[in-house]
């Protein structure tokens, strides 16, 4: 059975060799499978199989090639041999072509000229007959193409059109044609683009002239001002007329006034009026507009338009950094923003649409805010006040030009109220120096008067009446000194610097009096306060130049109410008006005299405490120099020269002045007795102490100072007197005995101040023996001293719980 099987797998074997030997490549893939789903080691046998088959072809290959080989050879060799004759063939059939083409070629140059004159004839007929259908659409694009050379753009659409509507279809089917109809949209793009470069060219020309533009209006608006005024002051018209002035064409004018009744006007409208044709050409614009207008791109030309301009407004609005530092930069500023809107406003009026008077309300309004902002932080920076009142007028003239061409322009005069403000404080501060300088050149003495004639120029600087003085003879001195009238003259400057700033604002005489008044309330209670108060707390300002301040004072004070009716005859505003600020400037010059009165009080009291500071006493002497101490008598000597000073102030100030200084003495007197650093006082020290006492007593007791009653003045010295009198006497029974009685005779004395001068005294006892010879020739003395120290330790003991 083995042997069958393997009969039948040879047998297989040689049907899939078959097979494979004369089946397709691509359907091979079956036949191989069938080899692997055989029996086992089929693989293996079909393999020997097919090697068996390869040898078997290679065998019969070559038995084949060995075959045929010598005929192969016999080939080549022949076919060299006909190679020689092909070349001899070649050659002769190349020279029997020759002569027959020279032999034909004549016939044949005659042949192709008559079918070549024929073609040239039918093509010349059919060409007449289609160029006379081409040649208007040729002239009509040749004009097409001089029109675009000479910038005749919308002559060259209108051409366009003919030429697509008209002319092309006519003769469509040629070439030419359809290149032409392909090169019209082109074209139309190219004007499109050429007329946005000359509108980009407009822009930036116009963004370069927008200044010049500015500035032409503004002037003319700033000379219609000027020439209005004029009129209005010689016709005696109280009212105000708007500005009246153009640059588009159109003339503004806010009131009733015809330019007929006054042929000066005229003149002056004729001369001055100019368009913004002169300044600028539009045609740009209108040419781009018209163009997009027809192309039926309107909408992305105005788009384009707006965008751009709102871009340039942004750039116009952005100020230089240092545009406060001139008014030139601030000038420059308005001039390029007037410009802008000129150009807007002509735009508005001239085009149909291009814009509206929403987008320019719109703008103006972005705009305003803007300049609003930049006004506000610049003029903050301003510190010259003349810069500040300049920057003022070139707001109204810019106010006023924008107002004609119909913008609004109220919020612009509600910042002057700002800058008035600015203008107030640069002002204050210019004249804070002003004030201080006239302060420190001031000699604080009299005005010495020699003749009539400086008489009467001093009283026309300063409002001086006094009976007195005018009855006494020249060579004479008027009590104020010579800052006083500076003063008052300097006050009057600054309300007409004040005035400067109120004009042209459109406000009522009311509101200027009240601006003037605020802003001289503003001057006196602040600046010139200020000054004042600085003034009298300078170190070197003594008492005669505290006395001279005072009397001043009590000069500008009184001068108050001719700044009032100064203020009133140039507003014509009368005082009674409701409403109406008053002057503060009383106030101010009563505190600025309270505080060099309490400065004289506080300089008056350090230089006795330099006086005092002078004492040398020699607290363990045995008995008194029998005279005064010499510094207490050169501080007595001072206070006397010093109070006849005095005799210009007012009684009350000297008064108190006398009275303070009295009491400082006393007191400081008082505290040297009580110094805790003292520890021993003799008897004789308190009988000298007692003799300086004595001196201060005669000097209130003289009356430095008239106007005081009785012993008033003395009073300042009753703690000490008493205090004294009660060591002199050694009168310790009666004190201890009336103590805390209304009609005691120490009343003054406090038993704490007693213990601690008797507690010295006893310390020096001790030491120094001083009390030796009461106690050898009076024990019982001594006893009294110990009780009087424990009855005085008891009545403070008493008072402090």
């Amino acid at each position: 059975m083995a042997e069958n099987a393997t009969m039948e797998s040879i047998t297989e074997h040689e049907r899939i060799l078959q097979e494979i030997e004369s089946t397709d490549t691509a359907c091979v893939g079956p036949t191989l499978r069938s080899i692997y789903n055989d029996q086992p080691n089929a693989h293996k046998r079909f393999m020997e199989k097919l090697d068996a088959r390869i040898r078997n072809h290679d065998r019969e290959i070559e038995k084949m090639c060995n075959f045929h080989h010598q005929g192969f050879v016999d080939a080549i060799t022949e076919l060299l041999k006909v190679r020689t004759d092909a070349e001899k063939l070649m050659s002769q059939v190349t020279d029997t072509n020759r002569r027959l083409q020279e032999a034909g070629r004549e016939v044949t140059a005659q042949t192709e000229e008559v079918i070549r004159c024929r073609i040239q004839q039918r093509n010349m007929t059919t060409t007449v007959e289609k160029l006379q259908l081409c040649i208007p659409v040729l002239e009509m694009y040749s004009k097409l193409k001089e029109q675009l050379e000479s910038r005749r753009y919308y002559a060259a659409l209108k051409t366009m059109e003919q030429l697509e509507k008209v002319y092309i279809p006519r003769v469509s089917q040629y070439r030419f044609c359809q290149i032409m109809a392909e090169n019209l949209p082109i074209l139309r793009e190219e004007i499109k683009e050429i007329s946005m470069s000359d509108l980009k060219d407009f822009l930036e020309s116009i963004r370069k002239h927008s200044d010049k533009v500015g500035e032409t209006a503004m002037r003319q608006a700033q000379q219609h001002r000027t020439f209005n005024s004029a009129v209005v002051r010689q016709a005696g018209v109280g009212h105000y007329t708007k500005p009246l002035y153009s640059l588009n064409g159109q003339t503004h004018t806010h009131n009733s006034h015809t330019m007929d009744d006054d042929a000066e006007y005229d003149d002056y409208a004729d001369d001055e009026i100019l368009t913004a044709q002169d300044l600028v050409d539009f045609s740009p614009v209108y040419r781009c507009l018209h163009i997009y207008t027809v192309l039926g791109d309107r909408e992305t030309f105005e788009n384009y338009y707006r965008k751009q301009r709102k871009k340039q407004a942004r750039l116009v609005l952005q100020p230089q950094a240092n545009m406060h530092e001139t008014v030139e930069g601030y000038r420059r500023y308005f001039n390029q923003i007037v410009g802008f809107f000129v150009v807007e406003d002509h735009i508005l009026h001239a085009t149909q649409g291009l814009v509206t008077r929403a987008y320019t309300d719109e703008l103006w309004n972005m705009a305003l805010s803007k300049i609003i902002a930049v006004l506000r932080t610049h003029s903050s920076y301003c510190e010259d006040p003349d810069l500040v009142l300049e920057l003022k007028n070139l707001i109204v003239i810019f106010a006023d030009t924008l107002q004609g061409f119909g913008f609004p322009v109220n919020r612009l005069f509600d910042l002057l109220f700002e800058v008035r403000d600015q203008y107030n404080e640069t002002l204050l501060k210019k004249w804070a120096l002003v004030f201080r300088e006239i302060f420190e050149m001031d000699n604080y003495s009299p005005i010495p008067v020699e003749t009539e004639e400086e008489y009467k120029l001093v009283v026309s600087r300063f409002p001086f009446h006094d009976a007195e003085v005018e009855k006494q003879d020249f060579p004479k001195k008027l009590p104020m000194s010579q800052s006083v009238p500076q003063i008052y003259m300097q006050v009057k400057e600054f309300i007409y610097a004040s005035l400067k700033f109120s004009e042209s604002l459109h406000r009522s005489s009311t509101e200027i009096d009240d601006m003037l008044r605020k802003s001289t309330n503003l001057l006196l209670t602040r600046t010139l306060s200020c000054c004042l108060q600085n003034l009298i707390k300078k170190p070197h300002i003594g008492l005669t130049e505290l006395v001279q301040i005072i009397i001043n004072t009590t000069h500008l004070e009184q001068a108050c109410r001719y700044l009032e009716e100064f203020i009133t005859n140039i507003t014509n505003v009368s005082p009674e008006t409701v409403h109406t600020t008053r002057l503060y400037g009383l106030s101010t010059f009563k505190d600025a005299r309270h505080a060099a009165e309490g400065e004289i009080y506080t300089k008056l009291n350090q230089k006795i405490d330099e006086f005092i500071q002078l004492a040398d006493y020699e607290w363990g002497m045995a008995e008194s120099d029998g005279r005064a101490s010499g510094y207490l008598m050169d501080l007595i000597n001072f206070l006397r020269s010093t109070f006849q000073v005095f005799t210009h102030l007012p009684g009350k100030v000297a008064q108190t002045a006398c009275m303070s200084a009295c009491k400082h003495l006393s007191t400081s007197l008082m505290q040297m007795l009580l110094d805790t650093e003292l520890k021993q006082i003799s008897m004789g020290a308190i009988q000298q102490f007692n003799l300086d006492v004595i001196q201060c007593e005669l000097f209130a007791s003289s009356e430095p100072v008239p106007g005081f009653q009785g012993d008033t003045l003395q009073l300042a010295f009753i703690d000490l007197r008493q205090l004294l009198d009660l060591f002199m006497v050694w009168d310790w029974s009666t004190y201890l005995a009336d103590y805390g009685q209304p009609t005691s005779k120490y009343l003054r004395v406090n038993p704490a101040t007693a213990l601690a001068l008797l507690e010295k005294m006893k310390d020096t006892n001790k030491k120094n023996n001083i009390f030796s010879q009461f106690r050898k020739n009076d024990r019982d003395k001594q006893k009294l001293i110990e009780t009087v120290v424990k009855q005085l330790r008891s009545l403070v003991s008493g008072m402090s719980s």
